[in-house]
């Protein structure tokens, strides 16, 4: 504040800066406590297809409790290539037998996959893509998420290999880099370092299942879930770790801000984020756009919402 330009008012008995706000000398200060926070780690994989079918619960848990959270996305290397993987549990030996545990996962969770690339232009490795996601990461953190997102698109609902270069090009340029950049620099030493780091935190979760949240508190206490759960275990496992109190869930988004970010919603993720019935979704989104400002499409009988 500048001494020589205060003006003193008879009337208030207030000396300050002309035209400074709040002239009547009463002012709301808030003192409360900011909100307690936790750690949530999210060990994934791109190719990860439980990690595709749990994103309506995730969006709508970090959506409504947002100001507790401090959300980490960790990598966990789920196939560094095809010679002598095994997953025995699921029947997987090689690439063709990847298409229809996907479907069945796909069908239960209502988030669709394809699948058919696998016997067609199978991924050999999710290391790559994983890679890319730790480039985009270390130049723009808040593009990371975004590109995460688009892979799994691509590769879940569009039936594309985002282990080759010209689809992971093409997502990295949509974000607004420079897709060729980002995919050379993913191919170096210093790209597979810093997936490494990832790797060695995720051990450190003890995150032995794709996908695995860990929730953790400043005291070091933490609640892990691994597998893909319903959104109540996810609030629950919340309530566990905080210290000072039950979670405060804030309202969703709206719908115009979240698709204007994401571009692209299935219909489960509106049901779960806004808790509405299938049913209720078109008329849900009319509403949210009554310039019609939106257009569908039919995903292995899912209905995808898009921005026109």
């Amino acid at each position: 504040m500048n001494k020589d330009n205060l003006i003193c008012d008879m009337e208030t008995g207030i000396c300050g800066v002309p035209g400074e706000a709040n002239a009547t000398g009463f002012q709301m200060l808030d003192f409360s406590k900011p909100q307690e926070k936790a750690d949530l780690y999210y060990v994934t994989d791109p190719i990860c297809s439980h990690c595709w079918a749990i994103e309506p619960q995730f969006r709508a848990f970090t959506e409504r409790y947002r100001e507790h959270l401090n959300v980490h996305i960790v990598m966990g290397g789920l196939l560094e290539n095809w010679d002598g993987f095994a997953d025995r549990a699921n029947g997987i030996s090689g690439p063709e037998d990847v298409a229809p545990h996907w479907r069945e996962v796909g069908e239960q969770s209502r988030m669709p996959i394809d699948g058919s690339l696998w016997h067609t232009d199978p991924v050999t490795s999710s290391f790559i893509p994983s890679r890319v996601f730790k480039v985009v990461q270390k130049h723009d953190p808040s593009l990371a998420p975004a590109f995460l997102r688009r892979a799994r698109e691509e590769l879940f609902a569009f039936n594309r290999n985002i282990s080759g270069t010209a689809v992971l090009k093409e997502i990295t340029d949509g974000l607004g880099l420079d897709g060729d950049a980002i995919v050379k620099e993913a191919g170096t030493p210093e790209a597979q370092q810093l997936l490494e780091e990832d790797f060695r935190t995720a051990a450190r979760l003890g995150a032995r299942r794709l996908p695995t949240i860990v929730l953790a508190n400043s005291n070091q206490q933490s609640v892990k879930i691994a597998g893909a759960r319903p959104l109540e275990a996810y609030e629950e496992a919340l309530k566990q770790v905080l210290t000072e109190g039950k979670p405060v869930a804030a309202d969703p988004p709206n719908l115009q801000s979240v698709l204007g970010k994401e571009k692209r919603l299935f219909s489960k993720e509106i049901e779960v984020l806004y808790g509405i019935s299938r049913e209720e979704v078109a008329s849900f989104v009319a509403r949210a756009f009554p310039d019609g400002s939106f257009e569908t499409e039919n995903i292995l009988g899912e209905t995808l919402y898009m921005l026109k």
